[in-house]
């Protein structure tokens, strides 16, 4: 295919020739094509490898794009004096993937405004990806320009969420109880039920492994406190907004002190009393928190699935499979489960376009037809024959020879573009033939990784993944979530006082004795009058606000 363009006086004047390759991983524009190399430099923060030199991912993109990649891959814990290095310098890579959380490369000027560009008409993958949600993933501060620099590598939903691991917040419950009961229908769970659950199988097995069985652990390890106080907004069919409820109204208010909260250490005190709740929980360091899951003698907790990841992997690998957790979602009367949300997308980190490139718009296009639905399948699945099988339904599966190489470092180096795949843009969700984003989201491709254990116990449910032991996740509020709202240093001197109040007072409430909880909750409580709650609620209610607004 040859191209010809109009010179500036008028004259038709022939354009070298450039040749389009076959096939839907080729860009039509003519823009990257192999008639006409192009060579881009690309800054990555990633734990992961550069690729092997026989890549073969890298050799479809050169034979399709004409694209060759220019590696510069920094840890995460080396980004900090590489960024500063670069911003001293002022001279940057075509490309720039970053995860840097204080925006420096953004703030520093070192990435180049996209607005105009997409108004050309001329990256249409790109305005698909960014239209939805243009002003949320646009930079809105004072030290540049407003406007869209960096396209966010995770959480920008296509279709219905799919997943095989459930990481967010839950009642977990392990495996072994849930199969002593018989597998109970864990619908209509309230927290009466889980607890009896616990503690009728606690009561026919007091040793685990010749160690004493604990009912619940309840801690609040540095980092995680929110193990110990988030739990009275889920009973209450609230999505996780961290210390606050949002209402009907889009009106938030703090739980901390509220009878929600009251009703949820009220039986943490009951539990306590009965010995069921670990009697250490609270003086349990992360380290100490994350050995005592691995030795599976824990039989309840409410957490987040990805906080104790460490516990779980340890008990996989020593085939102790029914010693890991199931979540369950129990709430107060009247309540809807409201567990499982849409990850948060990751606004700020991923992939911008340098403002010193001498070739802008060949990044952009890069980066455009890497966000086509066929690239996207290559940089995820791989390719169709060799590293993923399609059946006469059209659905996505492999082998368990392709699910070994999958897990081989090896074979990714040669494989798999794990680098820039961790950067790059994504249809995280579904394609539009129905097939999940990447391997793992596939359910019946997790249910054939797993375990015969677990297969075992997943299917005694009729299940086929442990996401679809929680609500499915609907779209996000348009505010969500509450907790990353920036707060003034007065809001979050508030917020830290509250904290600590939490972490000095709900021990010694759930610990007491059950007669004085009544007067330790007022004790509790009483120390909120002290306390500016007004100003945190104000400014979550104004960041709220300015979401609806500009979100």
């Amino acid at each position: 295919m040859s191209l010809f363009g109009c010179a500036p006086g008028g004259d038709e004047v022939a354009q070298k020739d450039v040749v389009i390759p076959e096939g839907d991983l080729a860009d039509q524009s003519g823009t990257l094509t192999p008639s006409n190399p192009t060579e881009l430099s690309v800054y990555i923060e990633s734990p992961e490898q550069a690729p092997a030199t026989d890549n073969k991912i890298t050799k479809l993109i050169e034979d399709q794009l004409g694209v060759t990649l220019k590696y510069e891959i920094v840890t995460p814990e080396n980004a900090d004096q590489k960024i500063g290095v670069m911003l001293a310098g002022g001279d940057y890579p075509d490309l720039i993937g970053t995860g840097d959380l204080k925006l420096r490369f953004l703030e520093g000027g070192a990435l180049a405004r996209l607005d105009d560009m997409l108004d050309t008409g001329d990256y249409p993958n790109v305005e698909d990806y960014v239209e939805p949600y243009i002003k949320r993933m646009s930079y809105s501060g004072e030290a540049i320009d407003k406007g869209l620099y960096i396209l966010p590598n995770y959480n920008r939903f296509y279709g219905d969420v799919t997943g095989g691991t459930y990481y967010g917040p839950a009642f977990w419950i392990q495996k072994r109880v849930l199969a002593d009961a018989g597998y109970p229908d864990l619908s209509n769970m309230t927290i009466d039920k889980y607890f009896e659950l616990i503690e009728n199988f606690l009561a026919k097995n007091p040793q685990t492994a010749g160690s004493p069985t604990v009912g619940f652990e309840a801690p609040a390890p540095t980092g995680s406190e929110w193990i110990l106080t988030n739990p009275p907004a889920l009973l209450a069919g609230s999505p996780n907004n961290g210390g606050v409820i949002v209402d009907s109204d889009d009106k938030a208010a703090i739980y901390a002190d509220k009878d929600v909260a009251k009703t949820w250490y009220k039986k943490l005190n009951e539990e306590y009393s009965k010995g069921v709740v670990d009697a250490e929980t609270f003086t349990l360091t992360n380290d100490q928190f994350q050995a005592k899951l691995a030795t599976g003698a824990v039989l309840g907790m409410q957490n987040q699935g990805w906080q104790f990841g460490t516990a779980t992997d340890s008990l996989r690998s020593a085939g102790l499979d029914e010693y890991t957790y199931a979540p369950v979602m129990p709430v107060y009367d009247g309540a809807e489960p409201y567990y499982a949300d849409r990850p948060v997308m990751n606004i700020n980190q991923g992939f911008g376009v340098s403002s010193t490139s001498k070739q802008q718009e060949k990044a952009l296009k890069f980066l455009d037809m890497m966000l086509s639905e066929p690239w996207q399948k290559v940089l995820s699945w791989g390719i169709e024959g060799e590293d993923y099988e399609v059946g006469d339904d059209g659905i996505f599966t492999r082998t368990d020879e392709q699910r070994a190489d999958s897990k081989d470092l090896t074979w990714r180096a040669s494989n798999k573009l794990m680098a820039l795949n961790s950067m790059i843009p994504k249809h995280n969700g579904t394609f539009s033939d129905g097939n999940a984003f990447s391997p793992d989201d596939q359910p019946a491709e997790f249910f054939a990784t797993l375990s015969d254990y677990d297969k075992d116990f997943i299917q005694k449910y009729g299940k086929q993944t442990w996401m679809d032991f929680v609500n499915k996740a609907p779209e996000n509020p348009t505010y969500y979530p509450a907790w990353n709202i920036s707060l003034t240093d007065a809001a979050t001197q508030a917020n830290q006082q509250m904290t600590d109040a939490a972490l000095q007072n709900l021990p010694k409430i759930i610990a007491g004795k059950p007669a004085d909880f009544d007067k330790n909750w007022k004790a509790y409580t009483d120390t909120f009058k002290k306390i500016d709650v007004k100003s945190y609620e104000d400014e979550i209610n104004a960041g709220i606000q300015d979401r609806l607004e500009n979100w």
